[in-house]
């Protein structure tokens, strides 16, 4: 499973400046924001509209690869995505021109009872729908207990110390944190660019994840993505 939300593509003035400077070709820049060819605001709302100039210097350079077409790396994307530890880890290859905030599984493990939704499991079969629930009553059992750990009163009628306190929930968080699976559905905010997801199609198009067959499919919905698969597709 991976959902991709709240997605913005930023950066295309300074993008198309820069791309110009190399042969201060500025003045036959004809790409609109906010207005189409006709000089008219699109229902208020600020737009992009790359003119036939800059599109087909954008689309000459991103044929001659990253070396040429240095202004992909300035066109930048955010976007929401929710999916397993499992792709993430292999996500987290792509380190160079990405930054990402995540939710914590450190610091918020315990937050919310654990549901079969919070899981990856369109896959499993139902005799392993069965040991993933069973796993997710265990983790539900130390996020009780977890709770109710506190220095008051125990279930043992003894008042715990603040330090027995402290490594008894640690304890218990340990338990948490090396008993989820890696189907577990964490969300970041990511934030990378053009020149990435050129790598990143190029190379998980066609891979064996359904979540890096999804994830590429998307890319090709971003704006002006042919400047992305320019001699990929080939």
């Amino acid at each position: 499973m991976i959902k991709l939300e709240n997605y913005e593509v930023v950066g295309w003035e300074h993008a198309i400046r820069g791309m110009r400077n190399p042969m201060n070709s500025w003045d036959r820049s004809d790409t609109c924001i906010g207005f189409d060819n006709m000089q008219n605001i699109i229902d208020g709302v600020t737009q992009l509209y790359i003119g036939s100039n800059d599109h087909d210097l954008m689309m000459k350079l991103a044929k001659g690869g990253p070396v040429h077409a240095k202004y992909r790396r300035m066109i930048t994307v955010y976007v929401d995505i929710t999916a397993p530890l499992y792709w993430w880890k292999e996500f987290d290859t792509y380190k160079v021109g990405t930054v990402a905030n995540s939710c914590s599984t450190m610091h918020k493990i315990h937050e919310k009872e654990f549901t079969l939704d919070d899981f990856s499991h369109e896959h499993l079969i139902n005799q392993n729908i069965h040991l993933l629930n069973t796993v997710i009553d265990a983790l539900n059992a130390h996020r009780v207990a977890y709770l109710n750990t506190t220095t008051d009163i125990n279930a043992n009628h003894t008042r715990l110390s603040n330090k027995a306190c402290a490594t008894l929930k640690k304890d218990i968080w340990w338990q948490m944190i090396q008993l989820l699976p890696s189907s577990y559905n964490q969300k970041r905010t990511i934030m990378l660019n053009y020149e990435v997801l050129v790598g990143i199609y190029k190379h998980r198009k066609n891979h064996k994840l359904d979540e890096w067959r999804v994830f590429c499919e998307w890319i090709k919905t971003l704006s002006y993505s042919e400047i992305i698969m320019s001699g990929v597709e080939e």
